[in-house]
């Protein structure tokens, strides 16, 4: 790390800007699943923009205003000001009271402009602990629904660290909220998507008896990523709608090289299964239950797994490995459906954190990159949804102006990562 030095000038508690009658909201099945009881951490970069809002002393920096507009957003999401509580009905379940206790805020400022620390690219150049926000000592993360760190540099630009608790909100429900602070940021009177609660919409089978606890076994895995242009996506692309007669998507293709280049570099057994999880939007599939115009923000999600043996994805062409993920999502309504009803004799919604399964999310649709506070959209993401015990990759964007895909992975040991790099870059 640069000899660089981030400075916390405050923090505290930020309270909604007008006090709202104090409600207990039940949150849906799907919100109290227990895996989602964690933090989502990120960081996201604003390069400085001339021709943008200019950054002035006062409350016209970005840190002041982001501020400003956070308390007046959380009039509109009063569960992000929120504290979990204990449901009436039932003990061992969470729901949310909107006590307007508030959402954690920090303001901090580094000693040197984005240019100096690379814009952040990797490797970082300043410690992501630096940058995002943390609790007063003692107090658990997981209690306060978001927590937010602006951190402005010399040159203009400023840095959001944001930490959500994954149980309140999905990727969408999350950037709205995100979004809903930008546009009264720049100005507007009202978030442009009106927020809607209706968790009760959200589909509520009966419990299946717990299965085993899932391990949370340190894997050791290793830290890489890279960036894949246009052009070779939309070649593969192209190659497979020759072939199958079917269009795929740009995560089809990074994610079914990702899978196949990690089964092969770890060499499993032939006959061995491995396991691609990935969380699908099942909004479309509500579509006669919740708002016709939006603006639902909690967990609506299901989790698609695609098992195959190790040989079938080792071998197989990137197609034939594309395919795979395309028919995995083809069964999408008809699995929610199943679960829905309960016609389920295991909960999908249990995940199983072993070696052999590999978990991919997709950034990239989510609408992060779309937030501007009055200094343009970002010019970088950074999420950090790694966790020692379990085999990720993540889709992203590079910094602007680089265009094409960013696939950042934390799927294999020290050991495998020499063959991992060199499948990965003969295909990209």
């Amino acid at each position: 790390m640069a000899s660089i030095t981030v400075t916390r000038k405050s923090q505290s508690f930020v309270a909604p800007a007008t006090p709202a009658p104090a409600e207990t909201l039940e949150l849906s099945a799907i919100d109290r699943v227990p895996g989602l009881r964690h933090t989502v951490r990120s960081l996201h970069v604003f390069r400085h923009n001339h021709g943008s809002r200019p950054v002035l002393d006062g409350a016209s920096r970005p840190a002041k205003v982001i501020r400003t507009a956070l308390s007046r957003a959380l009039v509109e999401y009063p569960a992000f000001a929120g504290r979990f509580v204990g449901s009436s009905a039932a003990a061992d379940e969470a729901c949310v009271a909107c006590t307007g206790d508030g959402a954690w805020f920090v303001e901090a400022a580094a000693d040197c402009s984005l240019e100096d620390v690379n814009g952040l690219d990797y490797p970082l150049m300043v410690c992501e602990e630096e940058l995002l926000p943390a609790p007063e000592e003692g107090v658990d993360p997981t209690s306060i629904p978001v927590m937010m760190q602006v951190t402005e540099f010399t040159c203009g630009g400023f840095v959001v660290g944001l930490v959500a608790v994954h149980t309140l909100a999905d990727g969408l429900g999350a950037a709205q909220f995100i979004n809903a602070i930008a546009e009264l940021a720049r100005g507007l009177d009202k978030p442009k998507v009106a927020p809607v609660w209706a968790r009760v919409v959200i589909p509520n089978p009966p419990k299946l008896p717990p299965g085993p606890p899932p391990s949370f076994q340190s894997l050791g895995f290793q830290h890489f990523a890279t960036d894949v242009s246009s052009d070779r996506i939309a070649q593969i692309k192209a190659e497979y709608f020759e072939e199958v007669g079917q269009y795929c998507s740009t995560f089809d293709v990074a994610i079914a090289k990702v899978w196949q280049a990690r089964t092969r570099a770890i060499k499993y057994n032939r006959e061995a299964q491995v396991h691609l999880c990935f969380f699908a939007n099942t909004r479309h599939l509500l579509t006669q239950v919740l708002p016709k115009d939006g603006g639902f923000y909690g967990n609506c999600f299901y989790p698609v797994t695609v098992t195959a043996t190790a040989e079938d994805v080792a071998t197989a062409g990137l197609l034939g490995v594309i395919r795979m993920i395309r028919d995995g999502k083809a069964g999408l309504p008809l699995e929610f459906a199943k679960w829905a009803s309960g016609d389920v004799k295991v909960d999908p919604y249990q995940l199983k954190f072993d070696h052999n399964v590999l978990f991919v999310s997709d950034w990239t649709r989510l609408g992060f990159f779309e937030a501007d506070y009055g200094w343009g959209a970002p010019s970088h993401i950074i999420p950090f949804t790694y966790a020692d015990y379990m085999a990720v990759a993540v889709l992203g964007a590079p910094p602007t102006p680089l265009k094409g895909t960013r696939i950042m992975t934390q799927c294999v040991e020290e050991k495998h990562l020499k063959e991992f790099r060199d499948e990965m870059k003969g295909v990209f």
